[in-house]
């Protein structure tokens, strides 16, 4: 049981060797399912707390990054007595390839699930090949 609860809880962001953060919080990494489709990938990323305005999605060269922001909301005149829940920010950097066309990538969080749409370059979309019969 142990095990699985472990599973469940949130993952920490690694940094790289000699990398520091600016802002003073945990960072974890969000759970991602990636569906392939005939004409894009649909990224999907529990982010918990962020919207649209708490999220940046970053494209430079062929990396991918995002990075949402969360705030610890206590209400005013209550103190936190116990905190099992981990709050932070989420980050997560993605490798993209030549498959993937730059141009027309969309973004739209709800609910806290960011929903990336990466559609595929014309050159990596799945074409059928007509079969013509010889005489």
């Amino acid at each position: 049981m142990t095990e699985k609860v472990q599973e469940m809880q949130k993952k920490e962001a690694e940094l790289d060797k000699g990398v520091e953060r600016i802002r003073n919080t945990r960072v974890f990494t969000p759970a991602v399912d990636i569906i392939e489709k005939n004409n894009d990938l649909v990224l999907l990323a529990d982010m918990p707390g962020v919207d649209e305005k708490s999220l940046d999605i970053i494209l430079e060269k062929n990396l991918l990054t995002i990075y949402g922001r969360v705030e610890p909301e206590v209400p005013a005149n209550h103190r936190l007595v116990l905190s099992e829940y981990g709050v932070g920010d989420y980050q997560r950097t993605f490798t993209l390839s030549d498959e993937i066309d730059r141009e027309h990538i969309r973004a739209s969080v709800k609910d806290g699930v960011l929903k990336l749409v990466l559609p595929k370059a014309e050159k990596a979309k799945m074409k059928k090949i007509a079969v013509a019969a010889e005489a």
